[in-house]
């Protein structure tokens, strides 16, 4: 019987072999680092690989990343015949949607500065910008990104988004390359970044980047921490060019407890709560590929290591 070792989150552990249990008896399920037998063990459900990977798990068949993004891999010592899959959790992508709203209409809204007014015992009101009126731009344009695109929609924001390659999407303004990444920024009140973390996208978000935004913009960032250069965000903020910025992620998690970000006025940051995987809607997905890999088939969401992601 082939054995499928899980390798992250232990609170989710037992919700895991429930399911599997029930839905998949003929899979072993086994949890780090109680592995048994290593050449039993075809797959490997995990956050984080263990080193010499090939070693300790010899007759491994797929590596499932238990998660949306693969970043946190260090793909160049992970077997090149392994095949990476990230995980396709509709539960994640509806997290998404919610957080990017919540985090939209918050800046729209401009919910920080009120919320400093109360620390300050302020009763102020400010001018509201319709929404039609407010420009919310989207980096990256993946399957995610127009999931997000298509739950502001309804609010009326003038949407647009750019990404490295050409994109079409019903009532987005789609821009690509860098040829087209200043005019994007130009129009953007609100800059939403939810790229993969690669080589090309480290520290994206960095003091030329912001400069090219309009005076006064905010920022959100559902990426990954290493997307942001924390010293350029705080320097755009300190000088007002930007206004706020909701965060998500930052270089290092959880953030020490200096960070300069916990109380920055202008920073609302949140824990890495955009989304969390849960077992029970990821599952279908996770033993659909197992499937798929069974039949010779070709799996939903395969890494492309060329691409990183």
């Amino acid at each position: 019987m082939p054995a499928l070792l899980y390798k992250a989150d232990p609170a989710r552990a037992e919700r895991w072999r429930v399911l599997f249990a029930e839905h998949a008896p003929d899979i072993e399920w086994r949890v780090w680092p109680d592995i048994g037998d290593p050449s039993e063990i075809h797959y490997l459900g995990a956050w984080l690989a263990p080193d010499d990977l090939d070693i300790v798990l010899p007759n491994l068949k797929v590596l499932f990343a238990l998660s949306a993004g693969v970043d946190q891999l260090d793909l160049s010592r992970i077997p090149q015949t392994l095949p990476v899959v990230r995980l396709l959790d509709p539960g994640i992508s509806h997290g998404m949607c919610e957080y990017a709203t919540f985090a939209v209409l918050s800046l729209h809204r401009e919910m920080l500065h009120y919320r400093q007014q109360q620390v300050e015992g302020i009763w102020k009101a400010r001018p509201l910008v319709p929404a039609h009126k407010r420009r919310v731009g989207v980096m990256g344009l993946g399957l995610q990104a127009q999931h997000i695109l298509s739950s502001l929609k309804p609010f009326g924001f003038q949407l647009s988004g750019w990404a490295r390659s050409e994109h079409r999407i019903d009532g987005v303004a789609c821009y690509s390359g860098e040829g087209q990444l200043g005019d994007f920024l130009g129009q953007c009140d609100i800059l939403l970044c939810v790229l993969p973390l690669t080589e090309s996208t480290e520290g994206i978000l960095n003091q030329k980047l912001f400069e090219q935004l309009p005076q006064g913009a905010a920022l959100i960032n559902m990426g990954r921490g290493g997307h942001l250069v924390e010293a350029d965000l705080l320097a755009a903020l300190d000088s007002n060019h930007l206004s706020a910025a909701v965060l998500d992620v930052v270089q290092q998690e959880p953030a020490p407890a200096d960070h300069p970000f916990w109380k920055h006025p202008k920073i609302m940051l949140t824990p890495h709560v955009a989304a969390m995987t849960q077992p029970e809607s990821a599952f279908p997905g996770l033993l659909d590929n197992i499937r798929r890999f069974e039949r010779g088939e070709a799996m939903n969401g395969q890494v492309d290591r060329g691409q990183g992601y």
